[in-house]
């Protein structure tokens, strides 16, 4: 993704309004248009981040902190499972979610385009100079409900592509037919890897962000190192 064509879309967007030429060097000696398109800009990079490294073979199996384990609900079920030597399982359901949430962080990006595009003027000014982290938060403040929304049927279709869905629900019933089974698990797998799909690409977008406004390198763009060489 050309992480400067958000930037570039914004100007051109504020280009024919009049407020546009009265606006005041009043965020660090930088105009307000330009304080706004730096937070789109350095959202829009960390976006491009983070599906670059969820969207590929193993960018959610092979991260420790991404991976995708069983639901908490679930835990029992690898035990027992692994329990009666069917470990090997439990391993290929652990892999073919993974697998899925890989698939579905591609989807991601239309969706968090348009987020960052009905960003408001003076939400952006604000998140500049508020540093950290602020601006994934507002993010995902104003976004979740309708990302997970979007991305639910993301998700299961590409769980059902991989056969997340029919390994994941494989194992569960063998275990639900366990004689010692008396508590059954509810095989639905959808909703559990869309939040952890979800909460991972926002954590990488956050990630990229706080970068960005504490590493000099980070700032490939003008904008960027115009906005977040700044000190408010």
């Amino acid at each position: 993704m050309k992480k400067l064509l958000f930037g570039l879309s914004f100007a051109f967007l504020l280009s024919g309004c009049d407020v546009l030429q009265q606006l005041p060097n009043s965020v660090g000696g930088i105009t307000e248009a330009e304080a706004g398109q730096g937070i789109k800009e350095a959202l829009s990079q960390g976006l491009a981040s983070a599906v670059l490294q969820l969207n590929k073979e193993d960018g959610f199996f092979k991260d420790a902190l991404y991976k995708v384990l069983l639901p908490p609900d679930a835990k029992k079920i690898e035990s027992a499972l692994r329990t009666i030597g069917m470990g090997s399982v439990v391993d290929k359901a652990i892999l073919q979610i993974n697998r899925g949430a890989e698939d579905a962080a591609g989807y991601a990006k239309p969706i968090f385009v348009d987020a960052i595009k009905s960003m408001t003027l003076q939400d952006a000014i604000g998140l500049v100079k508020n540093g950290d982290t602020s601006a994934t938060h507002f993010f995902r403040v104003t976004t979740t409900d309708k990302l997970v929304a979007v991305f639910l049927p993301v998700i299961k279709s590409s769980l059902d592509k991989v056969n997340a869905t029919k390994y994941y629900s494989d194992i569960v019933k063998t275990y639900n037919n366990l004689p010692t089974t008396f508590t059954k698990i509810n095989p639905n797998l959808d909703s559990y890897v869309t939040n952890k799909a979800t909460e991972a690409l926002f954590d990488l977008v956050a990630k990229e962000e706080l970068n960005i406004r504490t590493n000099i390198a980070a700032r490939t763009t003008d904008i960027l190192k115009k906005v977040f060489g700044q000190k408010f």
